[in-house]
């Protein structure tokens, strides 16, 4: 249905009558001419008639009637089959230029499409779009919505033939073979049930199959072994050069879910295709993983060093105060008598004598050059006598690179660490080996790596320079500087990058709304600036909220608002679902939404075709997603006896229709059909804002994700959540505990994937930083957080000179942005921007290159403009109570939605049992589900309760302020798990756009 024909604008801009329809209008009346002008704009706007009066909504109706000047009911006497429909239908074809496509069209499109779209996006959704869209281009109205499908399958099965075949060709015999023994009947290992891998290690595909272990010399020698086994297939150098990410990834993901059975039944071109696309994949993300590990290990070495030398001293330590006055009591004492023993005039001089200077020179030990080198040393041991043999061991499998010649120091002293790695107990280099230096051998580290030997000469600790070398490598890798051949995430910083930007810089410029001229987006920022601050300056005398005065601990000084008045009926009408609708078990909300909405027709299977009935396979997949949303795993669901499905048969439709992209597109269809169903007189108009958070989820330290989190005081991962205003989750995605969180709130609010459009995005103060405000500006949405140590802020001036412009804002003002770096990156801040929003690398690797270690130009230039963007939010912020409540709020719905989790998500402890990362993403994914679930099916609930009319005058403003969808007091989400598909949810309002309830996904 045309969900977005409830606009105004919408209807307005596609469905008012011009003149030219007016002519084909004329002589026609009632329902005739209504039915007509409907036939004629909706195919209009869509290229096709629409298939039965249900597809156009009321609101189209009512608007269209309006203009012809009859009925909205009239439309219900519209005759849709029969000679005069076929005849209105024919005359609008003529009038717009179309013709019914014949049996020649199709093939001829079917032929396009598998040339043109099929070989480089394999969603059939998608495709179906573009297949669509050409036959608009080439006005034909397009044939039945089956004959539609069956196009768009022969197109993909036609262009994955093609593909299959050139890539096999493409690969010499012996490769092949080593390719087809991954598969031997002998190896036969069908991991699927297998959540930890550890059947798999067994053989060399469960081997390039397994992930990562913890950070440890252990892991990183499996790596290593892994890499090694995926190299000596010996795959050719651009196999896959021409093959789109998205269908490369679609290829790794069905090699890594079938069997070895299921994979030896394709045929072979096919089956080689898929191994070789999980070889080329796996080698990119063990290359990835050993990076990784190379940069947490050099972490934990020093960190472990630190740890050690201080929990040494920590006992023997203790603060001496007043040593201002010690020191004056010495020199005096030594000053009245300079020939008297030191014993007999300084120890008297000083309260507590002795013991009192004795600590002080323990903490000048402690706190001073001693210690530093105490850790250095200490340092030094750890890694000679640990790791030495992993990190050595990973210069003979990574290849280091940097774009930047200032970095070469520091990959030709790796290639004389490796040239000298097996000399044995050689102490320093030879003196005529030039080692390079490098800025970690400098400062610090340069008394320890340079020494002068018993002859006077100056010579390299062999030893202390592999670890200040390894240590700047973990440094220029971290953002990027040197990157490693063959890695994805971290590879080469310029492949991140847009690779037809120069082509396509006009319309990259337009899609970000970012004029070509740099002057007039330097003009435009800083006249927002200088109305801000003139804004915030000219208010202040009358914000009694505000004072701005030149202190100590911070020049702003912003008191809290008064808290906004309690609802009162909100727990009445809560009561009232509660009553009518009694306790609900949370697997069946889930049906009912999967009933009404139709989100398991977001489902293909990953494995090809399958022969499993419709209905089977729904509730199979409903069972699967239950089993990890709620984290009692598909055994314990499995058991309960609620149903007619085994554990294995549920662990085959997980495994092979319940991708990470399939769940994510379960959740946004419901998401996309909550925003539907919402009634503007219950929930107020659309919101265009999310805010985000993160929660921390304790999991299994087994693996490489997993790590430490100082604020929450344990070990697990962070799950990134994007909530809009009426409690929808839109987004989600896994974190380690050390990521940033600006990435992610970046990631989540360019690619959601639903319809909605975020304009705002409201974080804490973790989620925001001056790189994160300067991106945001560039990619054209609004960055809102909620700042914990306002009074340190520092606002920036627009222009150089006038210092008295904002006398009320002198003590908070600093520095005038630096427009000239700006001016002079801003192409190149544009291109990272287009990288981030079309996707050609993830937003983490993007925003790499932008981390205080960083010398990027580019780095510098983004901080300019995320200081001026600051500044502008700041001084909005401070001079509005409305933005303040507004954030607030905003946050409050994402952490009532973190209060949902341990509800739902209930099994286990609320730990997540795994140590499989893909295990770890689809147990979040499934707990979105659930949560949106919920969400949808009370949103209908509230709305049916609130339709009639003993509650219309019921809720306050401040209970509809408060209303939330998001409760679950009505909710069972333990016990036995039946399920029953004839069993439904009494709600007597049904959404108007709601489509037919139909489980039926795609098989």
């Amino acid at each position: 249905m045309e969900h977005l024909s409830d606009d105004v604008g919408e209807l307005v801009e596609f469905w008012t009558l011009l003149d030219e329809d007016r002519v084909l209008l004329e002589g026609r009346r009632g329902a005739t001419a209504l039915g007509f002008a409907l036939l004629l704009k909706h195919f209009s706007r869509h290229g096709r008639f629409p298939r039965s009066s249900a597809e156009v909504s009321d609101a189209v109706v009512g608007f269209v009637a309006r203009q012809v000047g009859v009925s909205a009911a009239d439309f219900g006497s519209y005759e849709w089959s029969g000679s005069t429909i076929e005849y209105h239908r024919s005359q609008i074809r003529a009038h717009l230029g179309f013709r019914v496509a014949t049996i020649r069209d199709q093939e001829k499109l079917t032929a396009w499409l598998a040339a043109n779209v099929a070989h480089a996006e394999r969603r059939p959704d998608r495709v179906r779009e573009e297949l669509l869209a050409q036959f608009r281009v080439e006005q034909l109205e397009p044939p039945t919505p089956g004959r539609v499908l069956r196009m768009v399958r022969s197109a993909l099965r036609t262009a994955e033939q093609e593909w299959t075949l050139r890539i096999s060709a493409s690969l010499n015999p012996l490769v092949s073979a080593r390719l087809l023994c991954l598969i031997d009947a002998e190896a036969e290992v069908d991991d699927g049930g297998d959540p930890d891998g550890t059947q798999g290690s067994e053989t060399a595909l469960g081997l390039i199959k397994s992930m990562p272990g913890n950070v440890s010399l252990e892991s990183m020698m499996t790596e290593i072994s892994k890499l090694e086994a995926v190299r000596a297939i010996g795959l050719p150098a651009g196999l896959f050069a021409d093959a789109a990410p998205k269908v490369l990834d679609g290829w790794r993901a069905r090699a890594a879910v079938e069997a070895p059975s299921h994979l030896r039944r394709h045929p072979e071109p096919l089956t080689l295709t898929l191994l070789a696309a999980l070889v080329y994949q796996r080698e990119r993300e063990i290359t990835d993983t050993l990076v990784e590990l190379l940069i947490a290990t050099v972490h934990r070495i020093g960190a472990r060093a630190e740890r050690r030398v201080t929990d040494e001293l920590i006992n023997a330590f203790k603060r001496v105060s007043g040593k201002e006055n010690i020191l004056f009591s010495i020199a005096e004492a030594a000053l009245e008598k300079p020939d008297d023993a030191v014993r007999a005039v300084v120890f008297p001089a000083v309260t507590g004598g002795e013991q009192t200077l004795r600590e002080l020179v323990h903490e000048f030990k402690t706190k001073g050059p001693v210690y530093r080198r105490t850790v250095q040393t200490t340092l030094k041991a750890s890694y000679t006598g640990h790791y030495r043999r992993g990190l050595i061991a990973l210069l003979e499998v990574l290849e280091f690179r940097s774009n930047n010649t200032a970095h070469r120091p520091v990959i030709d002293a790796l290639t004389l660490i490796g040239r000298y790695a097996k000399a044995g107990n050689l102490t320093y280099y030879p003196l005529e080996v030039d080692a390079p230096a490098h800025r970690g051998a400098t400062g610090d580290w340069s008394e320890l790596v340079y020494r002068i030997d018993t002859k006077g000469r100056q010579r390299v600790a062999r030893m202390v320079y592999e670890v200040v070398t390894f240590q700047a490598l973990r440094d220029q890798l971290r953002c990027k500087e040197i990157w490693v051949l063959g890695a994805d995430s971290w590879r080469n910083p310029d492949e991140d990058l847009p690779a037809d930007f120069e082509d396509r810089r006009a319309e990259n410029y337009q899609e970000l709304r970012k004029p070509l001229d740099p002057a007039e987006f330097i003009d435009s920022l800083r006249d927002e600036m200088t109305a801000a601050l003139g804004e915030l300056d000219a208010a202040i005398p009358a914000l009694d909220w505000l004072d701005i005065t030149d202190r100590a601990s911070g020049a702003i000084t912003l008191t809290r608002y008064e808290a906004a008045p309690e609802p009162r009926n909100l727990r009445r009408i809560k009561g009232e679902v509660r009553r009518r609708w009694g306790t609900v078990a949370l697997i069946d909300i889930l049906k009912e939404t999967v009933l009404r909405t139709g989100c398991l027709n977001q489902i293909s299977a990953v494995a090809g075709g399958g022969t499993l009935p419709v209905e089977v396979l729904a509730e199979r997949l409903m069972l699967a997603i239950y089993a990890y949303g709620t984290n009692t795993g598909i055994r314990s669901v499995a058991a309960g006896g609620g149903h007619e499905h085994s554990e294995d048969e549920i662990r085959y439709v997980r495994r092979r229709y319940l991708t990470r992209d399939t769940a994510a597109a379960v959740a946004i269809g419901i998401a996309d059909a909550t925003f539907a169903a919402r009634q503007q007189a219950v929930w107020g108009e659309g919101s265009t804002a999310v805010a985000s958070d993160s929660t921390h989820f304790r999991s299994y330290d087994q693996n490489i994700f997993t790590e430490w989190h100082s604020r929450y005081g344990g070990r697990g991962i962070l799950i990134y959540w994007h909530v809009e205003r009426g409690s929808m989750v839109v987004h989600s995605q896994t974190l380690r505990a050390s990521a940033s969180e600006v990435h992610a709130m970046v990631e989540g609010a360019i690619r959601h994937g639903t319809t909605m459009k975020v304009e705002g995005n409201y974080v804490d103060t973790h989620g925001q930083s001056e790189i994160g405000f300067g991106i945001t500006r560039l990619l054209g949405f609004d960055l809102l957080p909620r700042i914990k140590q306002i009074n340190r802020v520092r606002l920036y001036r627009p222009v150089v000179g006038r210092p008295d412009a904002y006398p009320h804002l002198t003590p908070a003002l600093t520095r005038p942005i630096r427009w000239d770096l700006v001016e002079e990156n801003y192409d190149q801040m544009i291109k990272y921007a287009t990288a981030i929003r079309q996707g050609t690398a993830s937003t983490e690797a993007i925003l790499r290159r932008f981390t205080r270690s960083a010398s990027h130009p580019t780095y510098q230039a983004m901080l300019e403009v995320g200081r001026a963007q600051r500044t502008i939010f700041v001084a909005r912020y401070l001079r509005s109570r409305e933005l303040q409540r507004e954030i607030t709020e905003g946050l409050n719905v994402v952490e009532a939605f973190n209060g949902a989790n341990s509800v739902i998500y209930y099994g286990k402890g609320g730990e997540i049992a795994s140590n499989r990362k893909e295990e770890q993403e689809m147990t979040v994914l499934c707990l979105r589900i659930l949560q949106a679930a919920l969400v949808y099916v009370n949103t209908l609930l509230l709305q049916d309760i609130l339709a009639e009319d003993d509650w219309a005058d019921v809720l306050t403003a401040e209970d509809r302020r408060g209303l939330t969808p998001l409760f679950w007091q009505h909710v069972l989400p333990y016990g036995e798990v039946k399920l029953d598909m004839t069993a439904r949810l009494n709600i007597r309002t049904t959404p108007p756009n709601d489509p037919p309830a139909s489980p039926i996904p795609s098989p």
